[in-house]
């Protein structure tokens, strides 16, 4: 997978230097940046060259909260590596949600003594230039939700699906067939090899590409999960319910609480009606019904 480094130069005192650095990167994530390093005059910032839209980065620079900063940028070539080896080769520590499910970083299951008493659900993920290991709030959440969910003959979609965490997670909970996506080439092999580590890849069916990948799956699925940035939610809505069955649930997260009331109202153009939702640290998470 090919990125962008865009080097961001921030104009402003001192004092708000480290403010805007975080609320930049916080307005670059939701243009689709995926992590971000500090440098001497503002942040670097990383993102798929397939996702990058000038336009919506602008639009994110113009909406700046902070009067009297100035921010620039400029676009260059990433080197082709892998801008998560470091935290890859630090692993994770084991993840309990709900007392139900234990994740845990696949590597190093020969070391770390996990009791089947912690929780019943135990997911493995080694994870490889993905995201999505349980770490997150946002994945917490939906994992959270999949759990007080009957998802037993269902069938399911992942759309993002990054390390399969929330695919794995289904169909160990029963799902009969699971259809995963994602636009990251490393994100499917991921997917597919965590499916394997976990004795699942016979139920998941793995997809490179974005959501018009739908186009050329048959049949419709009762649960749809989707953990991805606001634009991207907003954006392909409309794809999620065009495959989703009358009665069918819609989990949403990979935003924040104030984004919520956008999510909402694109929900409701497509006959979806909210359901409930939680938040962890400002990240939100929807529970929708296809009606």
């Amino acid at each position: 997978m090919k990125y962008y480094a865009v080097d961001f130069t921030i104009q402003c005192s001192d004092e708000l230097l480290q403010t805007s650095r975080e609320l930049l990167a916080d307005s670059a994530g939701e243009a689709g940046f995926e992590s971000f390093e500090d440098n001497e005059h503002g942040i670097t910032g990383y993102i798929q060259t397939d996702l990058f839209h000038r336009e919506s980065l602008q639009q994110a620079i113009d909406d700046f909260p902070i009067d009297g900063v100035n921010i620039t940028y400029e676009v260059s070539q990433a080197e082709d590596r892998d801008w998560n080896s470091e935290w890859e080769e630090a692993g994770f520590d084991p993840i309990i949600v709900n007392g139900k499910c234990i994740i845990y970083d696949a590597r190093q299951q020969g070391t770390t003594p996990l009791s089947p008493l912690l929780a019943p659900l135990r997911i493995a993920i080694a994870a490889r230039m993905a995201f999505g290991t349980g770490t997150h709030e946002t994945t917490r959440m939906v994992v959270s939700q999949l759990l007080d969910l009957e998802i037993e003959g269902k069938q399911v979609l992942d759309c993002g699906c990054g390390t399969g965490i929330l695919a794995i997670a289904a169909a160990k909970l029963g799902a009969n067939h699971v259809v995963a996506y994602d636009i990251d080439e490393w994100s499917v092999e991921n997917t597919r090899h965590n499916a394997e580590l976990n004795g699942v890849e016979s139920k998941i069916e793995v997809l490179h590409g974005d959501s018009s990948v739908l186009s050329h799956v048959s049949g419709v699925f009762q649960l749809v999960v989707a953990n991805i940035n606001r634009n991207i939610l907003l954006a392909d809505m409309h794809a999620f319910c065009d495959v989703m069955a009358h009665g069918g649930t819609l989990i949403l997260s990979g935003f924040y609480t104030e984004d919520t009331p956008l999510l909402e109202a694109e929900a409701r153009k497509n006959g979806l009606t909210l359901v409930s939702q939680s938040s962890e640290n400002n990240w939100a998470c929807l529970v929708m019904k296809h009606n």
